[in-house]
């Protein structure tokens, strides 16, 4: 065994083994996989095998569609077999709700060149004759959709790494992963120790125990799994094709053949985690005892849907343990904070998603960023708040889940409430219905009177319509204030600070006591954030964000952290309130004996009440606005004198919901919404914010951006569902283009949508249609805000 090497890969199931291919594809030779066992240990060897497209996220469902056509090309390499069945599958539909979401997500499949279809019963019949379609209203059929086998095709991908010249060492047990003050790694095994610039988890079912010998918390939990064989049944004897997949969400199966019999498997409400205390080193090849009693009810459902499972007999049970994410994604790429090791695991469905995670961390590794945007399935989408008694129980919450319907307004309520501000017992007393964002409680609106105190999930206007457009209307008209706290935000000081951001940040950073908004790019010129610069002195600036970036964001920082600059991670260490509406400005001065008189884009110190803060004039509603920030510590002082000095000015409160309706109204974007890792400056319109002459990240890419696509405002004929996101943009007939997000302006009562179409259509009164869950809806490209077009009150 060699003693150094570019890259270690721990862990030989599917996802190490498709890690240390991709390396090889894309040019690192120089690379070597660990497994303590034989390949396929752990929960590869008993996976069922089945894979499809079937995402609710758009590259993830890529990703998936990118790992089912890598099989043939394996195949082609190696000349090994993966035991490949396209056999196709269709996903049923019992409900309205449930065809709804297969709807939209056929409308997303539409511009991502996926030929799924929706169905009737009729065609189910013909298409998969197993089911009983009593009650159902459709399904949506996938061609892609099939099986495969789980040791065959993790034994290709291991033969195809080593074509490329990698090493595989089997009953290589680790031991140790230690960090040289270099940043390298010692990987210490029973085999002696190796010297890596770059160690990978993808340990599996092991990937906690790996990932603590690193120091490492990672956030996930092995999950009991169980599937039935059966055996002949003669519906499928006397079939002269193999019969597709059935996916019957509203029974919680999944349903294929299995040679002349039934393979089903359950995602039953009886979920139980497995190795709660951690996953034995002993466990390999075995399985679990076979436990019906927690799928009973599963089954009998089952012997409803699928009236030939009652006729034959249980060939064998498989019951093996498999991990899970809280939120049922993978955990991929850098760990924040340490330099050369990387995560590869939490890959629940590794047949479906493995060859997309292998290519997306060796793209990671190989060229600094993967060439799409993996935020969905990026560990850094957790943070160091999150533990392992928050892990658990989103992770039971997520298996159950895992064939419900996801509606975009769902707020799920395991493990909640995880982490809240001072005023949370406040704003819960005042009617607060509460929302969540990267474990924190976030307000979505409050309820008054006899206004729903929960808010029904939905993929239409939900029953929270009318609360949210009377918060909309009474800051649009007099004041209203909100809480601050899901801002990501960072102190930067030094001597060097202003170089620093000017290099970090592609555009113009302020002069003292003055803000500014900027974009940061990656060195491929892709966003990886909007930012607001305030500049406190010259060696002290603060920037605020994304909450829910925060890993992410710091780990850029440190990545290109310069001597001469501190960066501190303060977004739980400042809070505060944001006021807006035409008198706010009032609201402030009598709060105040400091000039409360504050240009658009100043930031300034003054003491409110008995309170010192820091004020912004700017405000994410696109109204006459301030951002007031304070120390935790005295926030509900500050709020007691906010509310007090309001309420005779018939000060309101106001929520998430009222701000993403209020920011549609002066055209305003939102991060992982029109701004993200997949798109560019140029076509998303923050190149209007860069500093073309200095230097910074990624500016030669900008500079080369072609940006064939734009995005757009559309004003949308709709009826009581608006845009949410990725529903396809018809031009001339034709699918050109996708909606980033959208909603309803309850201020104007224009439904309006964010979309990304050709540059050559983005003209004012442009006609296109939009496909809202199945309808064609109308849309009018309008290019001046619906509110404040000359931003006379937003500045005034």
């Amino acid at each position: 065994m060699k003693t150094t090497t570019r890259v270690v890969v721990i862990g030989g199931g599917v996802v190490g083994a498709s890690v240390l291919y991709h390396l090889t594809k894309l040019g690192w030779s120089d690379v070597m996989l660990l497994e303590r066992s034989e390949l396929t240990s752990g929960s590869t060897w008993h996976a069922a095998g089945g894979f499809h497209t079937l995402n609710g996220d758009t590259n993830m469902a890529a990703l998936q569609g990118y790992t089912i056509k890598l099989y043939k090309e394996l195949e082609e390499i190696t000349g090994m077999s993966c035991g490949l069945h396209h056999v196709g599958g269709v996903t049923l539909a019992d409900n309205k709700d449930r065809f709804d979401m297969l709807v939209a997500e056929r409308a997303k499949h539409r511009y991502m060149g996926l030929e799924t279809e929706i169905i009737g019963p009729d065609e189910i019949n013909k298409i998969a004759p197993i089911a009983n379609t009593d009650g159902i209203i459709g399904g949506l059929y996938d061609p892609l959709d099939g099986h495969l086998d789980p040791s065959g095709t993790t034994h290709a991908y291991a033969k195809a790494a080593r074509m490329g010249g990698a090493d595989i060492v089997t009953h290589c047990m680790v031991t140790a992963t230690t960090q040289r003050a270099d940043g390298t790694w010692d990987v210490v095994t029973d085999k002696g120790t190796i010297h890596t610039e770059n160690v990978v988890n993808a340990g599996g079912l092991w990937a906690r125990e790996v990932a603590a010998m690193a120091g490492i918390y990672a956030p996930l939990h092995p999950m009991e799994h169980q599937y039935i064989v059966t055996d002949d049944v003669p519906e499928i004897v006397a079939r002269d094709t193999e019969h597709p997949h059935v996916m019957d969400p509203a029974g919680e199966s999944y349903l294929r053949q299995e040679g002349k019999g039934l393979c089903i498997g359950f995602y039953e409400q009886k979920a139980r985690p497995w190795a709660v205390d951690g996953t034995p080193w002993t466990f390999g090849h075995e399985l679990l005892a076979d436990d019906f009693d927690k799928i009973e009810d599963s089954i009998e459902f089952a012997y409803k849907r699928f009236p030939a499972l009652g006729r034959a007999g249980v060939k064998s049970v498989v019951h093996g343990p498999f991990t899970f994410a809280p939120d049922g994604n993978p955990l991929v790429g850098p760990i924040p904070g340490l330099r050369g090791y990387w995560s590869a695991c939490g890959v629940m469905a590794g047949f479906s998603q493995g060859g997309g995670v292998g290519l997306t961390l060796a793209q990671w590794m190989i060229d600094g960023e993967p060439d799409r945007d993996v935020t969905a399935m990026d560990i850094a989408r957790f943070g160091n708040w999150i533990t392992p008694g928050y892990t658990r129980p989103k992770v039971i919450e997520n298996y159950q889940k895992r064939f419900s319907i996801a509606y975009p307004n769902e707020e799920l309520p395991a493990a909640r409430p995880h982490r809240t501000t001072p005023m949370y017992d406040i704003f819960s007393g005042l009617g607060a219905v509460w929302g969540h964002q990267y474990g924190l409680e976030v307000p979505n609106y409050f309820a008054q009177g006899d206004e729903p105190t929960f808010e029904d999930p939905s993929f239409r206007r939900s029953n929270a319509f009318d609360a949210v457009a009377r918060e909309v209307k009474c800051l649009r008209e007099n004041v209203a204030i909100t809480e601050v706290h899901n801002f990501g935000k960072y102190r930067v000081k030094g001597v060097n600070a202003r170089a620093w951001l000017d290099r970090i940040m592609a555009g113009r950073i302020p002069k003292q006591g003055r803000i500014s908004l900027t974009p940061m790019l990656s060195e491929n010129g892709k966003l990886l954030g909007d930012f607001t610069v305030s500049c406190l002195s010259e060696t002290s600036f603060v920037l605020t964000a994304s909450y829910g970036a925060q890993a992410q964001h710091m780990r850029w920082f440190l990545q290109h952290q310069d001597n001469g600059v501190s960066i501190e991670n303060i977004s739980d260490k400042v809070n505060g309130f944001s006021i807006a509406g035409p008198n706010a400005r009032d609201l402030l001065k009598a709060c105040t004996r400091d000039d409360a008189d504050l240009k658009f884009l100043d930031v300034s110190t003054m003491t409110i009440g008995q309170t010192a803060c820091t004020v912004n004039r700017v405000s994410y509603t696109g109204d006459l606005g301030y951002e007031i920030y304070c120390d935790p510590m005295d926030q509900r002082a500050l709020w007691k004198t906010l509310w007090e000095t309001g309420q005779p000015m018939g000060l309101s409160l106001f929520g998430m919901r009222a701000i993403m309706s209020l920011r549609l109204d002066r055209f305003f974007g939102s991060w992982m919404r029109e701004f993200s890792p997949d798109y560019t400056a140029a076509e998303t319109g923050m190149d209007r914010f860069i500093k073309w002459d200095k230097d910074f990240i990624g500016k030669a890419a900008a500079q080369a951006d072609a940006a064939p696509r734009r995005l757009v405002t559309f004003d949308v004929d709709a009826n009581d569902a608006d845009v949410t996101a990725y529903e396809p943009v018809f031009i001339d007939g034709t699918v050109q283009g996708f909606c980033t997000s959208g909603g309803y302006s309850h201020h104007t009562g224009k439904s309006i949508a964010f979309a990304l179409i050709p540059k050559d259509h983005a003209v004012d009164g442009l006609k296109a249609q939009i496909e809202i869950l199945g309808e064609m809806r109308n849309a009018t490209l309008i290019t001046a805000p619906i509110f404040d077009a000359n931003g006379s009150r937003m500045r005034g």
